[in-house]
């Protein structure tokens, strides 16, 4: 279990090996509106807190072996954001990610010194032969997304986005394997609630709360090299059993769209999972109550540059039932 406490101690931990991105208004008087520019983050993406975070936690415990280093499994921005981590505490790093992976991500892996391993179709495969390598090495293990002291160092972002407008009553953030969302909603605890926001092609959390537990969904999708786990993680199954979030979801039309509109009104690059969290609202999947003050989490920018203005046709695809969001079994509107 994951609680605010764990974050505080991150926040810490991390303050002199992470950026604290801007919390800027995008919205009006009439739409409170804020973005959390999580995409100028180190490696240009969130994941780099809960690097740290893992590595230097680890280090204190003296589990990090410098000679062997760290290994990770990964779509691409967990990898790139161990390897920057691991570089900048001298320490070697192995990533495994799927064949599927962006070129744009495996090439900045190798920019950061990682060893790049290309297995498999998803990122379960590549999780499996990291898992093997953990065992042959004794490398030191950084999950992408179901460990505490990365959840806990995702948590970093609520905090800060709190301590700059304590009255933001919900917070939006994507959802892959649920890291951002566990940290992010153990932060807010009490002070905020939490959109949880998936692909109707890659719906983990969404399928797990329908379930009772976690279950193995199929992954597709424009967002799939960012979003793609099979399964949500424990930690943030057990964070959404225990506080249950607002669960909606958006089609790849609606996260292309908002990607779009991010590039277009505000000149942010972001990836298509980061857009993913704005969908909700450009898409009407989460409507927002009247005044109440909503904070969108952006949360990566690791994406090809030449398809901010012409997405690729492939990206467009309607998935099927795509026509319909997830407020009624999420419990409508408002921050839940």
């Amino acid at each position: 279990m994951i609680i605010r406490s764990d974050v505080l101690e991150a926040e810490k931990r991390i303050s002199d090996y992470v950026r604290r991105t801007p919390l800027f208004r995008a919205g009006t008087a009439a739409v409170p509106l804020w973005f959390k520019c999580e995409f100028l983050q180190h490696t240009g993406v969130f994941k780099a807190r809960g690097a740290f975070n893992r590595l230097l936690a680890a280090r204190e415990r003296g589990e990090l072996d410098p000679a062997v280093g760290v290994v990770a499994a990964s779509g691409g921005n967990a990898g790139l954001a161990n390897a920057y981590a691991a570089a900048a505490l001298g320490v070697p790093a192995t990533v495994f990610v799927p064949a599927t992976a962006p070129r744009v991500k495996v090439d900045r892996l190798l920019g950061y010194g990682a060893t790049v391993r290309q297995v498999g179709a998803e990122y379960a495969e590549a999780y499996t032969a990291a898992m093997q390598y953990v065992e042959a090495s004794g490398a030191l293990f950084c999950h992408a997304y179901d460990q505490l002291e990365i959840a806990a160092g995702a948590g970093t972002i609520a905090e800060e986005i709190l301590e700059d407008e304590p009255g933001i009553d919900t917070i939006i953030v994507a959802v892959g394997g649920g890291g951002l969302y566990a940290g992010v909603a153990a932060a807010a605890e009490g002070r905020a609630g939490v959109v949880a926001v998936e692909p109707f092609s890659i719906p983990t959390l969404h399928a797990a709360l329908k379930a009772g537990r976690p279950v193995d969904v199929p992954v597709s999708g424009i967002a799939a090299d960012s979003l793609g786990a099979r399964r949500v993680g424990e930690i943030a199954f057990g964070m959404a059993s225990r506080i249950p979030p607002a669960s909606v979801l958006v089609d790849d039309t609606a996260v292309v769209a908002a990607r779009s509109q991010l590039w277009s009104e505000y000149r942010i690059p972001a990836e298509y999972g980061a857009a993913t969290a704005f969908a909700a609202l450009t898409s009407g999947a989460y409507i927002p109550s009247a005044g109440e003050r909503v904070a969108v989490v952006i949360c990566g920018a690791n994406t090809d540059s030449r398809t901010l203005e012409s997405p690729p046709e492939a990206a467009v695809a309607r998935q099927p039932g795509a026509t319909r969001t997830a407020r009624a079994e999420s419990g409508g509107t408002g921050h839940g």
